[in-house]
């Protein structure tokens, strides 16, 4: 297993966050990645679009299956990685990098307290290995 950055933040349903100012920038983990296989499509959110903490915002899709994307924080979309578009399996390549799904102005900062932290990622995904 590789090692979580410990600096990001993470839900029970895979997906990262990492916190630049007021904004986060979003993604799916490594053992997300690793679970679907090489993806071949990333459907993305709208732009501008307001989300709400747990609102499923976009699907990746791989050989083996789809996957919902859910926000992990409230806010409004201002970025999404285009560059998924044309190339999926930079998730697969980079999923804490160049893999990035989306970026959203954070509306509520007391929401991160909601999220696990590397230490409580990593025994959750344990736990459903058992």
């Amino acid at each position: 297993m590789n090692q979580l950055p410990s600096e990001l933040y993470y839900t029970a349903s895979h997906e990262w966050v990492r916190l630049e100012n007021n904004v986060a920038v979003i993604g799916i983990t490594d053992h997300a990645q690793s679970l679907l296989g090489e993806l071949v499509f990333v459907d993305l959110p709208d732009l501008n679009a307001d989300v709400h903490a747990s609102d499923e915002v976009c699907v990746v899709e791989s050989v083996k299956a789809a996957s919902d994307v859910y926000s992990p924080l409230s806010g409004k979309i201002i970025a999404i990685n285009e560059e998924l578009e044309e190339s999926p399996s930079l998730v697969n390549k980079d999923p804490y990098g160049d893999g990035w799904l989306f970026k959203i102005s954070v509306g509520d900062h007391a929401e991160l307290e909601d999220l696990l932290d590397a230490e409580s990622y990593q025994e959750a995904i344990e736990e459903d290995a058992e």
